[in-house]
């Protein structure tokens, strides 16, 4: 009697079920995961140098690249993002206090061109009379500002969860980069199957994407976050370290480190100080311009040119879904689709 299923078919049917239970079981790790992943492909060209000087010992060679992330990288990181913080707590107790109170409408927004009289009339209606912010705040984010404000004194339980992501982001990565050229070989064998024809230059644009996406993307960010973040602390604006990390994050949306250095210039316009504002404009438009004709074609994309809609739905999809390791995610999805 012939069996209404064959073994094969069997086989791949508790496969498929196999990696549905993995990936139910492990979907809360699989940020860190993509995170640990997106390091690795940039990484990679430095790590076969450090592994060759180490002489093929992939333990030691994947130590020291672990060691060099950390304190060249995630150090740093945590004291600005820190700095940054405790200037933020300040903009919080301003709004707890501007809620409870009311707050006149500052001089400098009646006196900025053309939307000054507008914006003083808005002012007024929501945030000079008390409790009118916190109900804006409470429609748009579905939090009062007791939460906020009790969410920041708690920033350390937060934290606790953000570093245990962190910690398992560097354990991944530690055997990504000890056992990386088995796990390509092992990945190579499966997708020679699937795909025989086409698998060995899909796996070579892979890597290639990723690389050129995040390192050229986090080079431009952190570029234009310290330029414009300096240009800040000239300029006299206050919380100038918040606002450059602020910048660095809004830079890896398209059109949004423009819309932050214009909107501090106006502020500065409006507070009196004409020439510091259009300097920060100037200065902005100028660095601007560079960095988008110079520096982010030939950084961002590597073999996979995206144009700009392609890029801006995968950068908004990833935060969506993912958060900020979206930022990464999406472009290299999009990159990828368009490969295919």
């Amino acid at each position: 009697m012939t069996p209404i299923f064959s073994n094969a078919a069997i086989g791949r049917s508790l496969l498929i079920l196999l990696l549905c239970a993995g990936v139910f079981f492990f979907i809360d790790f699989l940020v860190p995961a993509l995170a640990a992943l997106i390091v690795c492909f940039s990484s990679w060209p430095l790590y076969q140098k450090l592994l060759a000087k180490c002489g093929g010992r992939s333990a030691l060679a994947a130590t020291i690249a672990l060691c060099c992330i950390v304190l060249g990288l995630i150090i740093p990181l945590v004291f600005v993002f820190s700095y940054a913080l405790q200037e933020i707590r300040t903009w919080v107790d301003w709004l707890v206090f501007t809620n409870q109170h009311g707050s006149p409408v500052p001089l400098w927004i009646k006196d900025l061109p053309w939307m000054g009289e507008w914006l003083t009339l808005q002012w007024q209606q929501f945030i000079g009379e008390p409790h009118e912010l916190g109900k804006i705040i409470s429609a748009i984010s579905g939090q009062n500002l007791s939460g906020i404000s009790r969410w920041v004194l708690q920033l350390g339980w937060n934290t606790l969860g953000l570093l245990l992501t962190l910690l398992f982001m560097l354990i991944t990565l530690f055997f990504l980069y000890k056992d990386g050229e088995q796990v390509a070989k092992q990945l190579d064998i499966v997708g020679e199957r699937v795909l025989p024809a086409r698998w060995h230059s899909f796996s070579r644009v892979v890597p290639a994407t990723v690389s050129s996406t995040v390192i050229g993307m986090t080079l431009i960010a952190i570029g234009e976050g310290i330029v414009l973040g300096i240009a800040y602390w000239i300029a006299g604006v206050p919380s100038a370290v918040a606002f450059g990390v602020l910048t660095a994050f809004m830079a890896l949306v398209p059109g949004g480190a423009p819309t932050m250095f214009t909107l501090i210039s106006l502020y500065l316009v409006g507070t009196g100080d004409m020439t510091a504002g259009v300097g920060l404009f100037l200065w902005g438009s100028i660095e601007l311009f560079i960095v988008d004709k110079t520096l982010r074609p030939n950084l961002v994309g590597g073999p996979i040119k995206l144009p700009f809609l392609p890029t801006f739905f995968g950068l908004i999809g990833g935060v969506k879904t993912m958060g900020f390791v979206g930022l990464f995610v999406g472009p290299v999805l999009m990159a990828l689709l368009v490969a295919i």
